[in-house]
């Protein structure tokens, strides 16, 4: 129900993504009206009678509207009806309703966005914290780079993949105080071979390619997507703005149409959609709330390959490798995420 567009995109992108899953089941969560138009024998209805809008704040969420899709829907994968929930909604709000009723998990304070960002390999730069958590410790950076392991290890043939740590240079002696110490952490975790680091990162190594994983706090995590969604839609007009010159410019175009074309689709932000909320005790996914039918499809894929690959699992088993080295429990924390954004 959620997102800039509603059912009027979901549905379309759920339709889609039957199609090419025989084996999937879909919950549709929210008001039965405006979901009953997609009749399909793998898809059913489950009824909630509220819907967050992209504007409530996060108490309106929690503890007024109480019937709403995103809350039905995350207790559908508490209840074990579902493996996996997806929303476009508030993030906000999604992220303080999936803690509250799944909880994280034993040795993680907070939960943590993680999503892939492309980079000039060809393949795809996993990055978290996107937004959850604008103020991070050094263990917090710990715990994102353990579970960020295990996302990449889950959902690709890479059962080692290396961490990078972003900082302002690659130098040990580089950053703040918390940067220097969350790098002292990270490298006895790997000495300890909970996981693979690298080093310190700057921001050009994201889209390099430089590491399969790039931790930072939720702050610089969101700026650094932001900034790579706007590199897209600049590249996306530059292209349009050329065909659209002088027939000359427009000959010079078509004649580099194929590479700008495979360009374009590297960097479409849309195939990158759907972004992990780990460390919680059950699997959600958010969807930009802008996302057209092709961007939710593409949620709804990273969705299902989590739950198909045993995301959860692995995640927990990466934890509890490396809960000597963490110290969690912190659970009078707020339930608010820091930002509302991702």
């Amino acid at each position: 129900m959620g997102g800039d567009h509603g059912p009027r995109v979901t549905l379309a992108a759920c339709r889609h993504f039957l199609e090419a899953h025989p084996e999937a089941h879909l919950l549709l969560v929210g008001a039965p009206a405006a979901l009953e138009s997609l009749q399909h024998p793998r898809a059913r209805i489950v009824a909630a009678s509220e819907v967050v809008a992209m504007d409530d704040a996060v108490e309106i969420a929690l503890r007024k509207k109480k019937d709403s899709s995103m809350r039905v829907a995350i207790q559908q994968v508490k209840d074990g009806q579902a493996q996996v929930a997806v929303s476009a909604g508030n993030t906000g709000a999604l992220m303080a309703l999936a803690r509250y009723l799944l909880k994280t998990e034993d040795g993680i304070d907070r939960p943590a966005i993680a999503t892939h960002l492309p980079n000039a390999k060809g393949g795809a730069t996993t990055v978290l914290d996107l937004g959850a958590n604008v103020d991070c410790n050094e263990q917090h950076l710990l715990q994102f780079a353990v579970m960020g392991s295990a996302l990449v290890s889950a959902l690709s043939e890479n059962h080692n993949p290396t961490v990078g740590l972003l900082n302002i240079g690659e130098e040990v002696i580089k950053g703040n105080e918390v940067i220097k110490r969350a790098g002292e952490l990270l490298r006895a975790a790997g000495a300890a071979g909970d996981l693979n680091f690298y080093g310190n990162v700057e921001g050009n190594d994201i889209f390099k390619g430089t590491t399969d994983i790039v931790v930072c706090d939720g702050f610089v995590g969101n700026v650094a997507l932001k900034t790579s969604e706007g590199v897209a839609s600049l590249i996306s007009g530059f292209l349009k703005e050329e065909f659209a010159r002088n027939p000359l410019t427009k000959l010079a175009a078509l004649a580099a149409y194929p590479v700008l074309s495979a360009l374009k689709k590297r960097v479409d932000y849309r195939r990158y959609n759907g972004a992990a909320l780990l460390g919680l005790r059950g699997l959600v996914f958010k969807s930009h709330g802008s996302a057209d039918e092709l961007a939710f499809e593409q949620a709804l894929n990273r969705a299902y390959d989590a739950a198909r690959n045993n995301l959860l699992d692995r995640v927990q088993a990466r934890i509890a490798h490396a809960r000597p080295l963490l110290v969690g429990g912190d659970a009078d924390a707020p339930l608010e995420p820091a930002t509302t954004t991702a």
